[in-house]
């Protein structure tokens, strides 16, 4: 009986160390993915909602761009599919294995098929709207180590 509560006890811990590393929407930077983060859902707006003729036995793609934050700042998260349901305005929302796409020089967060969104409790964070992270433009340069 007790090697069996051992063993499980060692899962456990196994399990426990892989557990993610919350962050805060300022310490997002480009090309970096995995990201764990809590944030608010503050606007929606579907930028795509078509279906391609002749992909007519897939489901149309829905993209809608959200502006999304916790209490360091904002970010552009780029919703696909079903994705658009769940990030609705006023929802808090947790946003698991989540990477930084580059949009025209500009940061955007998105959560691939390896991540995924899961709608929380509400927050109790007031969002930081006075810094939005998409707003900020990056040269695309490739930076050569001296």
């Amino acid at each position: 009986m007790a090697t069996t509560q051992q063993h499980q006890h060692q899962g456990g811990a196994g399990a426990a160390k892989r557990k993610p590393v919350f962050v805060k929407v300022d310490q997002l930077k480009p090309g970096t993915s995995g990201h764990t983060l809590t944030v608010k859902v503050l606007t929606s707006e579907t930028v795509l909602h078509k279906g391609r003729a002749a992909a007519a036995q897939l489901r149309p793609t829905r993209i809608a761009e959200c502006l999304i934050g916790d209490e360091t700042g904002t970010i552009v998260f780029t919703a696909r599919n079903e994705q658009v349901d769940l990030m609705k305005p006023g929802a808090t929302v947790i946003l698991r294995n989540a990477k930084i796409d580059m949009f025209k020089g500009s940061m955007r967060l998105a959560v691939d098929k390896w991540g995924r969104i899961e709608v929380t409790a509400p927050a109790s964070f007031t969002v930081k709207e006075d810094n939005n992270l998409s707003l900020v433009e990056y040269e695309l340069v490739n930076v050569v180590e001296e």
